[in-house]
C-alpha cells in the first residue's frame, strides 16, 4: 500500500441488499473584472482563492460587470447576492484573468468632457491603473474612481487652481478577456511553486482554512477538457478532500452547432463523457425577470448551498424541486425552442441531466441525480442521487477534519475507542435529523487492520451508512368501486 501520513477517507463500493460535517463551500473558477480595481497587481488577485461575502465585497475586491461573457465570475456574484429567492454565501473564487497579460496591445484614447472639475465615461474594460491625461499627474492633479452602480469611470480634479475643464484626451489600456484560454482555467502547479486555474483550489485549505465541496466554472465547464480537469481536481484535494462538480452542457458547440433540444443535449452529454458520479450536469440556461441569463450550474451550486444551510451544512436534501430565480428556460439567441414542461423534462432526468421547469406555481431546479445516472442502467447505488454522493463525501471529509489533530499521537486502546464512539455519535446525529437511514455504524475490525499495517501506524475505521433517498415520485392508485351506491339504501329496513 502507498505510504500514508495523516487522516484519510475513502468510499468503498456500495452494499445493497437485494435489488436495487463540514459547511458547504462553493468555489467558482473563471474571470473577474479586476481591471477595475486600483492596485490589482499588489493586491494579488490572480490565481488564488478569494473569499466573497456579498455583492459590495465583490465589487471592492475583484470588481463587477454585467458583461458575464467576458467576466464569468460576475454571474456567480449575481446568483448568490442579487437573488430574489434568498441571498446565500460566502463563496470563494479563483480569478484567472490577469490585466497585465490579458490586455489589448494598443492604447485607447478617448475625448472626455469635464465640467466643474469632473468627467466620467462608461467602460468596464478599462484597466484603471493605466489611465493617463497629458501633462497631468494622478494624485496631484486628479484622482480616478469607478462607480459600480452606473458602470462609469469617474475622474475628479484635485487642483482647484487648475481644474480639469472642457474636452481632454484620456488614454488607457483595455483588458481583453478573450485572451483567457481554457488552459488558463484548467491551470497547473508550476515547478516554481506557482498555482493557476483549477489547480489553485489546492491553496484554499491552507489559505482560508475551509474545504471545498462544490466546484463550478460557469462559461467554462461546458468545455470537455475543463470538465475532465474539474473532475480530477475535485478528487482528493490536498490528498484528502473530495468535492462534487456542477457543470453545464453547452447551448452551442463549435463542431456540432446548436445544442438546443433535449435530444441534442443528451447526445452531447454521452458523446463527451459528462457522466462522472462526482458531478451534477445541467442544461439549458435560465433567464430572470430582468433578462439576465444564468448557467444552471451556477443556479444549482447556489441552491445546494442554500438548502444545505437550512440543515446546518449537512447536504442530505437535493436541490431539485427548489425555487430558483428564473422566469424561463433559455436555449440560445437564435433557437426556436419554446421550452418544455415537467413531464418532458423527465427525459433529461432519466439520463442524469438536471434542468429547470415551472412546477407548483414557481420555477424550480428539476433533477435529483448525479451525471452517472441512467434509468434502468447498471451503476453503484451510491451514484443514483446527488445527495447520496454528497453525504458520503461529507462523512469522509468530516472524519478527516475532526481527527486531523490526532495524527502522530499515541494510538492507545482508549484513543481507538474514543474515535469509534465520537464518530458513532456523529453518525447517530445524522440519522436523528433524517440524513441517514437505519443504524449507521463505525467499527474497528481486525480484518481491516493487519499487524503489518499497525506496525507502520496505519489504522482503518469502517463506516457503513445509508443516505436517505429523496421522495422522487409518488403514485396514488385509485380504484373505482360501485360499493358506494349502497348508501342509497343503507337507511331502509
Amino acid at each position: 500500500m502507498a505510504y500514508k501520513h495523516g487522516p484519510y477517507g475513502e468510499l468503498t463500493a456500495g452494499k445493497v441488499k437485494g435489488s436495487t460535517g463540514t459547511d458547504t463551500v462553493v468555489v467558482y473558477v473563471g474571470t473577474a473584472p479586476i481591471n477595475l480595481i486600483r492596485g490589482y497587481e499588489s493586491a494579488d488577485l490572480v490565481n488564488r482563492p478569494i473569499k466573497i461575502a456579498n455583492l459590495v465585497d465583490a465589487q471592492g475586491k475583484v470588481g463587477y460587470s454585467d458583461d458575464w461573457g467576458s467576466f464569468t465570475l460576475c454571474e456567480a456574484f449575481a446568483e448568490h447576492y442579487d437573488n430574489t429567492v434568498e441571498n446565500v454565501g460566502p463563496i470563494y473564487i479563483i480569478n484567472t484573468l490577469d490585466p497585465t497579460e490579458h490586455r489589448k496591445t494598443e492604447e485607447t484614447t478617448l475625448s472626455v468632457a469635464f465640467s466643474a472639475g469632473r468627467g466620467e465615461f462608461f467602460s468596464d474594460k478599462i484597466i484603471l491603473d493605466t489611465i493617463a491625461i497629458a501633462e497631468k499627474t494622478e494624485d496631484v492633479d486628479f484622482e480616478v474612481s469607478y462607480d459600480f452602480n452606473s458602470g462609469k469611470v469617474v475622474i475628479t480634479s484635485l487642483n482647484d487652481e487648475d481644474r480639469l475643464e472642457g474636452s481632454l484626451a484620456v488614454t488607457y489600456y483595455e483588458v481583453d478577456a478573450t485572451k483567457v484560454t481554457k488552459e488558463a482555467v484548467i491551470g497547473r502547479i508550476g515547478t516554481d511553486g506557482s498555482y493557476s486555474g483549477l489547480a489553485a483550489i489546492s491553496l484554499l485549505y491552507q489559505k482560508e482554512n475551509v474545504v471545498a465541496n462544490v466546484i463550478a466554472a460557469p462559461g467554462w465547464s461546458d468545455m470537455p477538457e475543463v470538465y475532465t480537469a474539474m473532475i480530477s481536481t475535485a478528487s482528493k484535494i490536498n490528498g484528502h478532500w473530495d468535492a462534487i462538480v456542477v457543470a453545464d452542457i453547452p447551448l452551442t458547440d463549435g463542431v456540432e452547432g446548436a445544442v438546443d433540444t433535449i435530444e441534442k443535449a443528451l447526445e452531447w452529454k454521452e458523446k463527451n463523457g459528462y457522466t462522472s458520479e462526482f458531478s451534477k450536469v445541467c442544461w439549458p440556461m435560465v433567464t430572470d425577470g430582468s433578462g439576465r441569463k444564468f448557467h444552471l450550474s451556477t443556479v444549482a451550486a447556489a441552491t445546494m448551498q442554500r438548502i444545505d444551510a437550512e440543515h446546518g451544512g449537512v447536504p442530505f436534501e437535493s436541490p431539485s424541486n427548489k425555487a430558483i430565480m428564473a422566469t424561463g428556460q433559455y436555449f440560445g439567441e437564435d433557437s426556436k425552442n419554446r421550452g418544455y414542461d415537467q413531464n418532458t423534462a423527465n427525459d433529461l432526468n432519466e439520463k442524469g441531466v438536471t434542468t429547470a421547469v415551472y412546477w407548483g406555481g414557481q420555477w424550480v431546479l428539476w433533477g435529483p441525480h448525479t451525471a452517472a445516472y441512467t434509468y434502468g442502467g447498471t451503476m453503484d447505488a451510491r451514484s443514483v442521487f446527488d445527495v447520496s454522493i454528497r453525504m458520503l463525501l461529507h462523512i469522509t471529509n468530516g472524519f478527516q477534519l475532526r481527527n486531523g489533530t490526532r495524527i502522530d499521537k499515541p494510538m492507545s486502546i482508549n484513543e481507538r475507542d474514543t474515535i469509534v464512539n465520537s464518530e458513532q455519535e456523529i453518525l447517530d446525529s445524522y440519522a436523528g435529523m433524517g440524513a441517514l437511514l437505519g443504524q449507521p455504524s463505525v467499527m474497528f475490525v481486525e480484518s481491516e487492520n493487519p499487524t503489518g499495517n499497525l506496525v507502520n501506524g496505519d489504522f482503518v475505521w469502517n463506516i457503513s451508512a445509508t443516505p436517505t433517498a429523496p421522495f422522487k415520485s409518488g403514485t396514488a392508485r385509485v380504484t373505482y368501486t360501485d360499493d358506494g351506491f349502497e348508501a342509497y339504501f343503507g337507511g331502509e329496513e
